[in-house]
């Protein structure tokens, strides 16, 4: 093996309308961590779509191992000795992890799969890993986080050089992190190399070696992780300084209630219980806590989706009763979900679709749909976001991360509401995607609009906030009130303090 375990040379790829790549070039050393990093629509996902078969290139040359080599499908990759993580998990949900793992290489005997040997193999695997599961379990009873811990076990399992991890973190919480990081640290030990696409940059410099940045589907360069900073990295994926990680908010919330949520209850004994909070005009109220602190819930109720026990709901000191999605929308809320590929984006219908399919009947009379109008106002929302996109015929699946949560937001817009319920609004989203949903945000509470946002980012969650509530286990355990002496410190307390009594903390 030569200095490169893999070399990727002026790699091209073309789409209807969009050169998606220009000539890109990435080289990874043996037994290394080289994170690729990037705005949404940089291109990183495409250029690890050719290595590993997905796509084909339309021009340059892939080297593996120091031999050219042509990659025309996954299958050919993974016995090539490149393994690739995806970002979104789509286990068979109804089957035991084991045969996740091993499908279409199942361990035989003469006439029949050899299911004492899969489970066997799969437990010797998971000792690799450090995962304490029963291999029979069915896929669709484990979490996000240990979805993605098995699916680093499959990817060891093909004894790869290469494993490519597509935002790894995205769903594991500090604990677990710090797992995966020893299990990636033992896996550079070994000699194999891993592509680490991650937004998160205190991630980025405490695992990688070298760290490559992409702009508009071009190379911006290459460069070893201990030279750099976050405020570099940020500056050479954007071309430009972001000195201030959050717009200037210049209104202030009125003291005028639009919400008032008392004694909350889930119908479910295991999720939350006696929530209070109330909403003001033009705020924004950032619901902070740990995984299991049942925010997620707690808005899916509010927002139809969920049974509630016992409680009252207040929208404009009028009591309302919101059981289904239609009375939320009718009480002018809205919601955006947190996992947007699983409930948000139709993948297979178009841009314009995605955008107005939650105010269809306004574009409907007797029963004849006016596509004129649903083009119109389809095209005046997303160039009012800044959605990047060839036309309104683009499926949504070919949009960046962050072009579909800019047309998930406008989707809910057209609905009017007076309430914008975003859960965990930039997860998987690039900084210059995420300052301009911040933008987004501020615009919609400086003309009225009130905003409830579920952050697990705790920067974000401090710098959007106008006020903060915390939750634990289903409690809320305080509020943080003084904008201007928020601390990370306080909301990590009060997100422990399951058991205590509900408190106002002038934080």
């Amino acid at each position: 093996m030569g200095e490169y375990v893999l070399e990727m040379k002026e790699i091209t790829k073309l789409f209807p309308g969009v050169v998606a790549l220009d000539k890109v070039s990435l080289n990874v050393r043996p037994g290394t961590v080289h994170a690729l990093m990037g705005e949404n629509g940089a291109g990183k996902s495409t250029l690890m779509k050719c290595l590993f078969g997905i796509y084909q290139e339309d021009g340059g040359e892939i080297v593996f191992d120091g031999k050219p080599v042509k990659v025309t499908s996954s299958k050919q990759a993974l016995e090539m000795g490149v393994s690739m993580i995806h970002q979104e998990l789509h286990p068979i949900r109804f089957r035991p992890v084991m045969e996740n793992i091993w499908l279409g290489r199942f361990p035989k005997t003469l006439f029949a799969v050899n299911h004492k040997a899969m489970y066997n193999k799969t437990k010797e695997l998971f000792k690799q890993v450090d995962l304490d599961i029963d291999p029979s379990v069915l896929a669709g009873t484990l979490s996000a986080s240990t979805l993605q811990l098995v699916e680093i076990a499959k990817a060891v399992s093909y004894n790869s050089k290469v494993i490519i991890m597509d935002e790894p973190t995205s769903s594991l919480t500090e604990t677990e992190v710090e797992h995966l990081f020893a299990i990636i640290n033992r896996l550079r030990s070994e000699g194999r190399s891993i592509i680490y696409i991650s937004h998160k940059m205190e991630e980025i410099l405490k695992i990688s070696d070298e760290v490559s940045i992409m702009r508009d589907g071009k190379n911006v360069g290459t460069w070893p992780a201990a030279e750099l900073t976050t405020d570099l990295i940020i500056n050479r994926m954007v071309g430009r300084d972001l000195t201030n990680r959050f717009p200037e908010k210049t209104t202030q919330p009125s003291n005028e209630v639009v919400l008032k949520v008392e004694n909350y209850t889930a119908a479910s004994p295991r999720s939350f219980k006696n929530v209070n909070f109330e909403l003001r005009r033009g705020e924004i109220l950032g619901i902070g806590g740990l995984v299991g602190a049942q925010r997620t819930e707690l808005v899916e109720a509010l927002f139809g989706l969920r049974s509630v026990a016992s409680g009252v709901v207040y929208k404009n000191g009028t009591q309302v009763k919101m059981d289904n999605v239609r009375k939320a929308k009718r009480n002018h809320l809205a919601l955006l979900t947190e996992e947007r590929r699983a409930t948000g984006v139709f993948g297979i219908l178009s841009v314009l679709e995605n955008t107005v399919i939650a105010n269809q009947k306004e574009y409907t009379t007797a029963g004849v749909v006016n596509n004129h109008k649903r083009y119109k106002v389809a095209q005046e929302s997303c160039k009012q976001l800044n959605v990047k996109t060839p036309n309104l015929e683009v499926h949504m699946e070919n949009l960046s991360g962050g072009n579909q949560q800019k047309v998930l937001i406008a989707r809910w817009l057209l609905t009017n509401p007076d309430i914008l319920i975003l859960d965990e609004p930039t997860r998987g989203i690039d900084v210059g995607a995420k300052y301009e949903i911040y933008t987004i945000m501020l615009d919609l509470v400086a003309r009225g609009k009130s905003v409830i946002m579920i952050s697990s980012e705790m920067p974000e969650l401090l710098g959007m906030s106008d006020r903060i509530m915390v939750m634990c286990e289903g409690r809320v355990t305080g509020f943080l009130n003084d904008k201007e002496n928020f601390s990370q410190v306080e909301v990590m307390r009060l997100a422990t303090q399951f058991g205590q009594q509900q408190a106002e903390v002038q934080a």
